[in-house]
């Protein structure tokens, strides 16, 4: 028999009325789909439809209906291995005495009246059926076929009855032993992994499942080359070709692009043809180079199967485009969401090969970035089995985020939880989160741009890709962080048609730089609005994008992360945030912007004394009113008259002194609030004698404090001594971590001695931390703030199990100036 002919599909049985319980799942709409084309009447129930398959049901005129009762004209019930025995439909199934049977046992039955192709495997079955399904179609070599998944859009249906022949190609599922009920024309068999231990108790038994249907196979098994397992079960198919290096069809070369790669095919089965029933005779073929639409080694060598099957199926080279524009799985390596630095995608990937292939593609097209899995476990008995396989493949990650076990009908077993998981990972990044916000918030910090000295192992760029890993819910999350960021980039976009032309918008912008200490990464988003009316606009558009800020000031009091802040950081340093005013009678009008010592020069040109402590400062009005700054036995609350203030909602408020709260380092009412500016008081004095009096005080300053780059004091003062004092009694000055260095000047300032990271820094402020504890019995507390990470993670014991920054819960937004302002 040749093939150049089509062959017309058997008769198939009268018309049946199939009820499918679970018509959702992603294995039951596709065969439903096929009956439904095939000319049977098909409708069904799914307590959880996933949108996109509820959609594409209705499109093809197929009712979901509650998942309640069985409609009296159902001929038969199918279900799937989601739906247990108690379900009301199965329970009315069995009243009405109809014929039930699992949706592997009805794909059986049907393929026995056909010539099946079934892609069996533990991994890339679905890939792999959909590249031959696309392979086959573009040589206009009609098939019938059954995908356990659908194709990315609407190009090609999951699945579809052609009377035009009598092949079918279908995906074998053995993970519930329905596998036992097929007897293949061809069997080309992708990988061979333990799985499903909740049916195959050990190794063995799936592997005999394999032998028997080896020996059912009518015609030949493809399998890949060096598969010791499948090697060993060779002998019990009729007919065996070996496919990859070395085997009856090989990639001896291949170049990849952005979505593509170019595959040249080589081998006994290509170059000399075969003779047998399952193809027509050629004399010769010659090498091919094959265009996929896919990337990485895994689609390598799911392409190189579909093309070898196809080989065998038609009997001739598959054409150079056949694959050109094959459209790709849903939920395999789907890219849901790209910008410059930062790749979405989602995988189906639920066994530790798979992750492990999922890893390795990655890496291959992303080289330089950083590498963060949100991991799924499907199933209990499934993440028992594989918990330390699981740990050793994701610890390979640069950030690991685990969602709690997918239950799949089974109920909670010990050792088959998330937790289970990340109690063998040796990974310092890596937590459980509960809930969407928790993700969200880790998302922020793990992707947050960071500096050139990123410690994240060895993957320094700004760019990240992060991979939503599993088959169960965590699509979901997936999708919703699409959204979430599509909004934000949308956000951003309309910040440039909203504000002024003179308001400056940066995307991932250097902090560091903008701090008195030098270190940390980058922000996200980095905005100097011109005026009140942007500033206004930007506080208003920030609720809708979901997204944090942070004031910065001269950064004087500011530790930055090296990995960087993942919100908008406002910067008020224009013309419009920088007026001085003498208003008289003793008072002086200053913007957020000025700088302290700004302030202090003016106010000595005009007489005005009282200022002379804040002189050496190296911070802002903004800010220093955000923290109630103080040096020298002053607090510039002690010379404020009134306060000029912004609300988050955008409204302006003038409040006199009375009104305002302040203790050491905090305003309460400037918490939740933006101070523009302020009027402040002065006593009238000669200039010469204000200047005497600032000398004087930068003399002694200049003598007890550094001069090299610092964040100012490390540690607040405890009660009834000073931080310095305690620090210096027990011989820390000098002490360093990389280019970062206890003061020799002044010991409670951390240095930096030119290239220092915010991890020496943090590194040493925790030992600090850690000895004068240990010795004295102090704890101190941080008097500088943290930007980018939490200090309740950072000051950790190193001997209690933590888990780093990008973790924590998100924390208040903080100015370098001043307390929490929270978002």
């Amino acid at each position: 028999m040749t093939l150049n002919t089509p062959q017309t599909a058997p008769a198939f049985p009268p018309a049946e009325n199939y009820f499918f319980a679970g018509l959702g799942g992603m294995g039951m709409a596709p065969l439903a789909l096929y009956l439904r084309s095939a000319g049977h009447q098909v409708c069904g129930c799914d307590d959880h439809p996933r949108p996109e398959v509820a959609a594409l049901l209705r499109r093809a005129g197929l009712e979901l209906l509650p998942p309640t009762a069985v409609p009296p004209q159902t001929t038969r019930v199918v279900f799937s291995s989601a739906v247990p025995p108690a379900h009301p439909v199965r329970q009315a199934a069995e009243g009405r005495r109809l014929p039930i049977l699992r949706r592997g046992r009805l794909l059986a039955e049907i393929s026995a009246r056909h010539r099946l192709v079934a892609v069996v495997g533990s991994h890339g079955k679905t890939t792999t059926t959909a590249l031959l399904v696309s392979a086959l179609g573009s040589q206009h070599f009609p098939v019938s076929h059954v995908l356990g998944g659908l194709f990315q859009g609407d190009s090609l249906p999951p699945a579809a009855f052609t009377a035009e022949s009598d092949w079918l190609v279908a995906e074998v599922d053995e993970s519930d032993g329905t596998i036992e009920h097929f007897s293949p024309e061809v069997t080309v068999v992708v990988n061979f992994d333990w799985d499903h231990p909740d049916h195959y108790r050990t190794a063995a038994d799936l592997e005999e499942a394999f032998g028997r249907l080896f020996s059912r196979t009518r015609g030949a098994v493809l399998i890949p080359v060096g598969d010791p397992v499948l090697e060993r079960l060779a002998p019990r198919a009729p007919r065996v070709l070996r496919y990859g290096p070395g085997g009856d069809l090989e990639i001896v070369s291949h170049q990849t692009f952005e979505n593509s790669q170019k595959l040249s095919l080589d081998g006994p089965l290509l170059a000399s043809g075969s003779n047998s029933s399952l193809a027509t005779h050629h004399s010769s073929l010659a090498s091919v180079a094959v265009t996929v639409a896919a990337t990485g080694p895994f689609n390598r060598h799911n392409s190189l199967a579909a093309l070898a099957a196809s080989i065998l199926i038609t009997g001739s080279a598959p054409a150079g485009e056949c694959l050109a524009s094959f459209p790709g799985v849903r939920r395999r390596q789907n890219v849901l969401f790209e910008r410059p630095g930062l790749t979405v995608l989602e995988d189906y990937a639920h066994h530790p090969a798979e992750i492990a292939a999922l890893f390795t593609h990655a890496r291959e097209r992303w080289p330089e970035r950083r590498l963060v899995c949100v991991f799924q476990p499907h199933r209990y008995t499934r993440t028992r089995q594989y918990r330390a396989d699981f740990a050793r493949v994701l610890d390979r990650a640069d950030v690991v985020v685990l969602k709690e076990t997918y239950a799949a009908s089974e109920v909670p077993l010990e050792y088959g939880h998330a937790s289970d998981i990340l109690a063998l990972m040796a990974h310092p990044k890596a937590a459980i989160v509960e809930n969407f916000e928790a993700l969200s918030a880790t998302l922020d910090r793990a992707t947050a741009p960071a500096s050139n000295s990123s410690l994240i192992t060895h993957h320094s760029s700004l760019a990240s890709v992060v991979l939503f890993v599993g088959a169960g819910d965590i699509e979901e999350w997936g999708h919703e962080t699409a959204r979430r960021l599509l909004g934000r980039e949308q956000w951003w976009t309309s910040l440039r048609t909203a504000l002024s032309p003179e308001t400056l918008l940066e995307r991932d912008a250097p902090l560091g730089s903008r701090t008195t200490l030098g270190v940390g990464g980058r922000a996200a988003f980095y905005a100097e609005p011109a005026g009140e009316a942007d500033l206004s606009y930007l506080l208003g558009s920030l609720r809708s994008a979901a997204m944090p800020f942070f004031i910065l000031g001269r950064g004087s009091n500011l530790i930055v992360d090296d990995e960087g802040y993942a919100g908008l950081v406002i910067r008020l340093s224009g013309a419009a945030w920088c007026r001085l005013e003498n208003l008289g009678g003793g008072r002086l009008l200053a913007g957020a912007g000025v700088s302290l010592k700004k302030l202090c020069a003016f106010a000595g040109q005009e007489g005005l004394g009282g200022f002379e402590f804040l002189e050496g400062i190296p911070g802002t009005v903004g800010g220093s009113l955000r923290m109630n700054a103080g040096a020298m036995g002053g607090w510039i609350f002690d010379v404020v008259a009134e306060v000029r203030l912004m609300t988050r909602e955008g409204d302006i408020h003038h409040l006199p002194r009375s009104r305002f709260h302040v203790d050491y380092r905090s305003c309460a009412e400037l918490k939740d609030a933006v101070a523009l500016g302020a009027v402040l008081e002065g006593v009238p004095a000669l200039p010469a004698d204000i200047r005497t009096r600032m000398a004087a005080l930068a003399e002694k300053r200049k003598g007890s404090q550094p001069r090299a780059a610092s964040a100012g004091c490390a540690f607040k003062n405890p009660a009834g001594d000073s931080a310095g004092r305690l620090i210096d009694s027990l011989g820390l000055k000098g002490r360093s971590v990389g280019q970062a260095e206890v003061s020799p000047v002044h010991a409670n300032f951390i240095v930096n001695r030119g290239a220092a990271t915010s991890a020496d820094v943090l590194a040493l402020l925790r030992d600090i931390r850690c000895e004068v504890k240990t010795r004295s019995g102090i704890e101190l507390e941080p008097e500088v703030l943290l930007l980018g990470n939490e200090w309740s993670e950072v000051l950790k014991d190193p001997a209690t199990p933590s888990f780093p920054s990008v973790f924590s819960p998100p924390g208040p937004v903080r100015t370098p100036e001043g307390p929490p302002h929270k978002t």
